[in-house]
């Protein structure tokens, strides 16, 4: 790992001065020169904001940008159409770096600083995914041309993984056994800020469950009905009054997606959507048979059936403190971000649409202390890294105090704020990615750590089960 010149920031600027610092050597220079097809890319995905496991253009994009760029790609990968694997190169190390592209549903946003979505209900890039895969595969790309031109040998994969946002879509690219060979996987996420500290996140699993009643006129003749909404809201009452019982890390939220067809017919079906998640996989599965005895318990006491589908589910993240020293150290080199008078005002726009405590604009200029966090999101990242040793960061590609799953995280992502995280992303992805490439010791020690952390004894079993991927969980 090479050190830094002094702090590094955005523009022509920030790309000279990390050029300096890394040498010309590194992977740099080539993302240099691809800026604008990786900012292009970006803007792309984020205007296509496709829901999960239905990202065909998104998947499209990325793939044929690769293709241009030398890389072998293979579509379809464990039987998902959107997902892909990109590989250049021979031998190994063989590094991964992860690509996300889905949308979530009803946060279109246009890329102004009051809400403003660009049509009503629509999906909008409230996490940044546009952001993430592209820089992933711009990241790449540099590393594909620096081995070209260096004497180092080794293979660069970019793994095209759709539906994280509830479709667990790296969950199946696992259990088909696509990492079996990889022996390092790098991602990153969005964020409103820099941060490269070893962290974990939430194990999660959810759950559909559907009531099956009686319908009947609901005034003439609610006696012969029965509810199947009243089963929704009895296991919702129970599930309610079951938070008081359980670990105060532990996180229960659901929507009812379905409560009936009219209020003068008794409800013949209904259905709620559940999300459970705990730090430990152990706690989520017993907190979610609690959750299914109450849907049990809520079908019994109103006279309906009760039916339930396992959705999705994910690890918690398995930390990896080596591979995290040199990410961070890695950052600290490149430094932070700086705004423009324009992005300024863009930025103190959003602030006040903001709720709650919000930390100073100059903070996208910082990195983040080194220090463990416990992460209260979740993420199929979690499954790949008890597969391979596996690390991640944050940039700042939304306003500082900007939450994810927000239309002003949409907006921040949809201009130069974003993009210029996006790019930092990219860069310390390259630089990471170099780093291991040209010392197999780092990937040494970090697999001496995976092994020890995961324990002698682990055995993979997706939280998910066997179910086959559900590709239409977003219709």
């Amino acid at each position: 790992m090479r050190k830094s010149r002094g702090r590094v920031w955005f523009a022509g600027s920030l790309l000279l001065a990390c050029v300096a610092a890394y040498g010309d050597d590194g992977p740099l220079e080539y993302l240099e020169r691809g800026e604008g097809e990786s900012v292009a890319l970006a803007r792309d995905i984020w205007r296509f904001a496709e829901l999960g496991y239905l990202e065909e253009q998104s998947s499209t994009r990325l793939q044929g940008y690769l293709e241009s760029h030398g890389f072998e790609v293979r579509g379809g990968a464990a039987g998902i159409p959107t997902a892909f694997v990109a590989s250049y190169g021979q031998g190994s190390p063989v590094i991964t770096i992860l690509a996300e592209f889905d949308a979530l549903p009803g946060l279109s946003q246009d890329a102004t600083p009051e809400r403003n979505p660009l049509e009503e209900d629509a999906p909008g890039h409230a996490c940044g995914h546009h952001l993430f895969g592209a820089a992933s595969a711009s990241a790449a790309v540099a590393i594909a041309e620096w081995l070209k031109k260096s004497e180092v040998s080794g293979t660069i994969r970019v793994y095209g993984t759709p539906a994280e946002e509830g479709g667990s879509g790296k969950v199946y690219m696992a259990r088909a056994g696509l990492f079996d060979d990889v022996d390092t996987v790098l991602h990153w996420h969005p964020s409103d800020r820099n941060d490269a500290s070893p962290s974990s996140s939430t194990a999660n699993k959810s759950g559909r469950f559907t009531f099956r009643g009686i319908a009947a006129h609901a005034a003439a003749a609610p006696d012969r009905g029965r509810s199947a909404l009243d089963g929704v809201e009895a296991m919702n009452y129970m599930v309610n009054m079951m938070r008081e019982h359980v670990p105060s890390d532990a996180r229960i939220h659901y929507i009812i997606t379905k409560g009936g067809d009219a209020p003068n017919i008794v409800p013949e079906s209904a259905q709620v959507y559940y999300y459970v998640r705990h730090p430990r996989a152990a706690q989520v599965i017993s907190l979610f048979e609690r959750v299914v005895t109450a849907a049990e318990a809520g079908a019994m006491g109103t006279g309906t059936t009760m039916t339930y589908e396992v959705m999705h589910g994910n690890y918690p993240i398995l930390q990896n403190d080596r591979l995290a020293r040199l990410v961070y150290d890695n950052l600290k080199s490149l430094g932070g971000l700086s705004y423009t008078r324009e992005e300024t005002r863009f930025a103190e726009q959003i602030r006040e649409t903001l709720l709650g405590e919000v930390p100073s604009l100059t903070s996208a200029g910082e990195v983040q202390p080194f220090v463990f966090r416990q992460r209260m999101g979740s993420t199929d990242v979690g499954d790949v890294s008890w597969m391979v040793p596996t690390v991640g960061f944050q940039t700042a590609t939304w306003v500082p105090g900007t939450p994810a799953h927000s239309w002003q995280a949409v907006a921040s992502g949809g201009m130069s704020i974003g993009h210029k995280g996006m790019l930092l992303a990219a860069r310390l992805l390259a630089v990471t990615a170099a780093d291991l490439f040209r010392d197999k010791g780092i990937i040494d020690a970090a697999t001496e750590e995976f092994h020890r952390r995961r324990g002698a004894d682990f055995e993979y079993a997706a939280l998910l089960g066997d179910r086959d991927p559900p590709l239409d969980y977003r219709l």
